[in-house]
């Protein structure tokens, strides 16, 4: 596992200790990055589910003002700290290990920027052990914590599929069994088209 491009490129990460977490291959990463560059510069990034840090850390190296990034699993949380000091991004990085759909629910702290840029990445058997919990984070997203052009890009497997209506469906992307999507505010604060 490593940065593929920016200001850390070639430079090797910690890769997941176990399967608990599935990091992106360098193929679909530069793919996605492709189509994300124009919001890349000074963006406010969130990495959610983010395992060892692989698109976090991919997005302050190509020029990303700071990135949060969430973490429940020990093991993983430690091997991102790793993977943070490695680049020394600290300044730049924070880590929240602890339930992401309860930080959500909350508002944004006063005078904080919304994020440019979300990584929804869940385990794949949330889609369906935990789709209402998915659907409510998506609406904390859409309510509290997007700048008006930001993307959510929701990874996940190709043979399952979650409507999350709080969020609009700009593009789809195949990539084997996986699929990618990017969502982002409804156009002129409409509904969704369901």
């Amino acid at each position: 596992m490593r940065v593929i491009a920016g200001e850390f490129r070639g430079r090797n990460l910690l890769a997941p200790a176990s399967e608990v977490t599935r990091p992106v291959t360098d193929r679909v990463k530069q793919s996605v990055f492709d189509i994300l560059s124009p919001y890349m510069d000074d963006a406010v990034v969130y990495d959610c589910f983010a395992g060892t840090g692989s698109m976090g850390l991919e997005c302050l190296s190509r020029g990303a003002a700071h990135a949060t990034f969430f973490e429940a699993d020990r093991s993983a949380a430690e091997r991102l700290r790793r993977n943070i000091g490695t680049l020394k991004v600290e300044g730049r990085s924070t880590v929240v290990a602890t339930d992401l759909f309860k930080w959500f629910s909350t508002a944004r702290k006063p005078g904080s920027r919304p994020a440019e840029l979300i990584f929804l990445d869940p385990p794949y058997r949330f889609l369906n052990e935990r789709p209402e919990e998915l659907r409510k984070l998506a609406e904390a997203f859409a309510a509290r914590h997007l700048s008006p052009t930001a993307l959510v890009i929701f990874r996940h497997d190709a043979k399952d599929a979650l409507e999350l209506p709080a969020l609009h469906v700009r593009d789809v992307r195949e990539y084997g069994s996986m699929t990618v999507e990017l969502l982002g505010l409804p156009p002129n604060g409409d509904a969704p088209p369901q």
